[in-house]
């Protein structure tokens, strides 16, 4: 058994599966001699349920800035209690967003500066990066197909209009562009089984690499 933890993260835009996804990667990690820790962003802790209440589901206007700060925070105390300590152990850590959904949707989305909203995350993480970053990568018209079926409420971000889900991925592509030895990038129009099995085969590379 390896010493050494694995950071994984699932990104992509809303109706993309990341849902779906994470959870059979879970069940799969889940059947390897290692202990997996499953969590997200934001609200992986105690305090970053708060800020999740708040970032998803307050009623009111939030100003861009201030969103930036709030996930900016959950971050930071969610990589200093969780995430570390779970890597420090050896754990593998299988994460729903992190620091690329803030450069998409806080960047690009509320167009602020994406360099600065990704130094931002960086200072209060301390420049902690995942080891693998999964891209579930969807058309924003067929992802809003996918939300309407589900037929339940959107939350702030899902409510936003075609434009602003645009935006959003095309940052996402820009940031697996800048980065390909981090990032897999996954067409999330796919069969599920087919995704879930391209995962995988990316997962147990970096697990024999680590």
């Amino acid at each position: 058994m390896s010493s050494r933890g694995l950071w994984i993260t699932v990104e992509g835009g809303d109706g993309s599966g990341k849902t779906t996804q994470s959870a059979l990667l879970m069940a799969w990690l889940s059947t390897l001699d290692r202990t997996v820790l499953h969590t997200r962003e934001p609200g992986g802790s105690e305090v970053g349920e708060l800020i999740r209440n708040i970032v998803l589901h307050h009623r009111g206007h939030i100003a861009p800035r201030a969103e930036a700060l709030l996930y900016a925070a959950d971050r930071a105390h969610h990589v200093a209690t969780v995430v570390r300590p779970a890597l420090e152990r050896g754990d593998i850590v299988l994460q729903d967003r992190y620091l690329d959904s803030s450069v998409a949707y806080q960047g690009a989305g509320r167009v602020l500066d994406a360099t600065e909203v990704r130094a931002l995350s960086m200072w209060a993480t301390e420049g902690a990066l995942p080891d693998v970053t999964v891209l579930l990568d969807i058309d924003p018209v067929a992802a809003r197909e996918r939300l309407d079926a589900a037929d339940k409420p959107f939350d702030r971000l899902e409510a936003e209009k075609l434009e602003f889900h645009t935006r959003v991925r095309e940052a996402y592509l820009a940031l697996a562009a800048a980065e390909p030895e981090r990032f897999v990038v996954i067409d999330a129009q796919q069969p599920v089984e087919e995704i879930a099995q391209q995962i995988r085969a990316r997962i147990e590379s970096a697990l024999t690499a680590a």
